[in-house]
């Protein structure tokens, strides 16, 4: 059985940190104390297989304006049955994001799974700005 939980007791820290800091391509090499504080602070979802955790994401959010959804994955044994799109359906209905004036993420590669939730390009990327910094562990 194939469920989605919020419930951070559930989540396999392990695992998660595993697949971000060696198979993600925008996490490599993240230390697992900033995979833990990232969780303690963000609205995290888990995806199950029964009591095997395959897919995980996360969102930041006042819960009034703004969400951001981040590190999203779903382990390759499972991938191309869907379970990206059940993750996605239980962040985008989930009662305490529900009236939000504005969503993000970044992707290179699963814009097409984002565009059936209503994601697009920037309207306006001239009004987007960022800092990005190479953090190493520790820091």
């Amino acid at each position: 059985m194939i469920q989605v939980s919020t419930d951070k007791a559930r989540l396999n820290i392990n695992r998660i940190h595993q697949y971000l800091s060696t198979e993600s391509y925008w996490a490599k090499n993240r230390d697992i104390d900033i995979v833990k504080r990232s969780v303690e602070n963000s609205l995290c979802f888990g995806l199950y297989s029964d009591d095997q955790q395959i897919g995980f994401a996360r969102v930041v959010t006042d819960y009034a304006v703004f969400a951001w959804i981040m590190d999203v994955f779903i382990l390759k044994a499972f991938q191309g049955r869907g379970y990206g799109k059940m993750l996605m359906h239980a962040i985008m209905t989930h009662e305490k994001l529900q009236n939000l004036q504005r969503w993000g993420l970044g992707t290179d590669d699963a814009h097409g799974l984002y565009q059936q939730f209503g994601f697009t390009s920037l309207s306006k990327p001239q009004n987007m700005m960022e800092i990005t910094r190479k953090i190493t562990p520790n820091t």
